[in-house]
């Protein structure tokens, strides 16, 4: 099924494919924020919906459905920029699909995880890591330091450890949303603040 785009005009430095979470949009004023920054940046953006939420349900699908479409996004920002970088990022569920994508062939130049959800808040037992190590580009894990999905922080060192071309950008008190208890702010403002974090890994 087609889905919604939304692109964002940079000046040539590449494309960053920017994927939502399981419980919101590409509209959501994180990524709106995220993708402006950017775009001011000098990098083009590319926003798109997963097929579950253009069919207005609240729960993702198959991640097979996640990955085509992973696949069909990229394809789509090589179409629109040909000849530069594209980098896919996500949030949580969106970079989580990303990285399965990615894992089964497809190609990018990288991956940037916006929260990368290790495992379910409170089980870190049930790790969602195996195909990360044998992912060759680079993967830059931007990640606020109380995030639930990476508790504890040393668990989520260990397997960026076992990675080929890892590293981690820490959020210092940060949630999974990247909000900091204390200190209030707008969701899109949060989201342009990690613009920085993603041009200094793409240099």
């Amino acid at each position: 099924m087609s889905v919604s785009t939304e692109w964002g005009q940079g000046t040539g430095r590449g494309v960053v494919v920017l994927a939502h979470g399981a419980g919101a949009g590409m509209d959501h004023p994180f990524l709106v924020g995220l993708s402006d920054a950017l775009n001011a940046l000098g990098f083009s953006t590319l926003r798109f919906t997963f097929p579950y939420r253009e069919q207005g349900r609240r729960l993702p699908g198959p991640a097979a459905h996640a990955i085509a479409t992973w696949r069909e996004a990229v394809s789509h920002a090589r179409v629109q920029e040909p000849d530069v970088p594209v980098w896919a990022a996500g949030k949580s569920y969106g970079g989580r699909m990303a990285s399965m994508a990615v894992a089964e062939g497809l190609e990018v130049d990288g991956l940037i995880y916006l929260g990368y959800p290790l495992h379910p808040p409170g089980k870190p037992d049930r790790l969602r890591a195996d195909h990360l190590p044998g992912i060759s580009v680079p993967q830059l894990f931007i990640e606020g330091k109380n995030d639930p999905f990476i508790q504890p922080v040393s668990q989520l060192d260990e397997v960026v450890a076992t990675c080929q071309n890892a590293s981690i950008a820490w959020v210092e008190g940060g949630g999974h949303s990247f909000e900091v208890k204390g200190a209030k702010r707008p969701a899109d403002e949060i989201g342009a603040s990690l613009a920085p974090l993603v041009d200094s890994a793409l240099l």
